[in-house]
């Protein structure tokens, strides 16, 4: 075992890519050894279908990724509230400037924010194997009083100094610990990702 504190997956009807049933994930949450935890990444934006997804699956992290103008504080609020026993994890796009105010937005509502990098040509967010400013990533973590999670071109080659830079709560990765062409972990990616996280936090 390699001994990952969290492995996530989205789940979804379909509507987008590499989305599994509810029924997969489940599949997935039972062969999960604790103490590692299930994160259920939605990209929807339906809070009604969210809720009743994450009620159905009851995953230890509900993680919303849809862009923020689409899922805003009070939507994730009103979640909360409706699944209590799951903890919130909210992506944030950092771009600019005004990602920082965005993600304050969050901080109080969100248990846990997740910093990824977006594409402005198409709006998508994570899973570009790219970085983003680590500066604002850090701008974020020392204004927020809420776990920050970094993601965004995140390897075994650059996560210690990432850690180093933002000094987040945790790191994420997906592009980069993938074998390549595939959407499938390398196994030796991923434990030289996780000794290399370890040793810098």
């Amino acid at each position: 075992m390699i001994g990952v504190d969290h492995i996530g997956a989205k789940v979804g009807s379909g509507q987008f890519p590499r989305e599994l049933s509810v029924a997969a994930a489940a599949a997935i949450i039972a062969a999960i050894p604790p103490p590692s935890k299930f994160s259920a990444l939605f990209l929807s934006s339906d809070i009604d279908q969210i809720e009743t997804w994450a009620r159905e699956l009851r995953p230890p992290i509900v993680h919303l990724g849809a862009r923020p103008e689409t899922l805003s504080p009070a939507d994730l609020l009103a979640l909360k509230r409706k699944l209590p026993d799951s903890l919130m994890m909210r992506t944030i796009p950092v771009s600019g400037e005004d990602s920082v105010a965005v993600a304050r937005s969050y901080d109080g509502i969100a248990d846990i924010l997740m910093l990824d990098s977006i594409r402005r040509a198409d709006g998508k967010v994570g899973a570009l194997g790219v970085t983003h400013d680590w500066s604002l990533s850090r701008s974020i973590v020392e204004l927020v009083s809420i776990p920050v999670f970094l993601a965004g071109g995140l390897g075994p080659e650059n996560v210690a100094e990432a850690i180093r830079v933002v000094r987040p709560a945790g790191v994420d990765s997906k592009t980069r610990t993938d074998r390549e062409g595939t959407h499938a972990k390398d196994l030796e990616r991923v434990r030289r990702y996780h000794e290399a996280a370890r040793a810098a936090g």
